[in-house]
């Protein structure tokens, strides 16, 4: 399964060893899941680090490795109503790219967080885990 992380959490995975976004990079392997990123979602990781603790710059580098950089998409042959401009190639590039997107951003995708944008579910890292254990999907790390 190909998830694709936006910049919030990848920025909650670098500032915090605990937490759903730090999990779904500590079981990424054993579920064979593939995380997916952009170069429009690398750049803004590293504008905002240096707003997050100095351990979350020391961390990144190590999750970075980790993640399978993909080109934005920055267009869509469907009619996509989006007011967010900023994170339209998010959503775009997730569509392109993953089977799910996990997005903390509430502020921006807080009318897709828990539904779908052209089948493509829009998850919390928290909500995609749960539904995966519930789904006896989850394998331990």
């Amino acid at each position: 399964m190909r998830l694709f992380l936006d910049t919030s959490v990848l920025l909650a995975a670098s500032g915090s060893t605990k937490g759903a976004s730090r999990e779904v990079f500590r079981l990424a392997t054993a579920n064979s899941w593939v995380l997916v990123v952009t170069p429009y979602v690398l750049e803004e990781v590293v504008r905002n680090l240096p707003r997050l603790p100095l351990s979350a710059s020391m961390d990144w580098p190590r999750l970075r490795q980790d993640l399978q950089v993909r080109d934005d998409v920055l267009t869509l042959n469907h009619a996509a109503v989006f007011p967010v401009a900023k994170d339209r190639p998010v959503l775009f590039s997730a569509l392109a790219w993953a089977d799910v997107l996990l997005t903390l951003d509430r502020a921006d995708f807080a009318a897709l967080l828990g539904s779908h944008f052209y089948g493509l579910p829009i998850r919390r890292p928290g909500a995609f885990l749960e539904a995966e254990r519930a789904g006896g999907r989850l394998k331990a790390a």
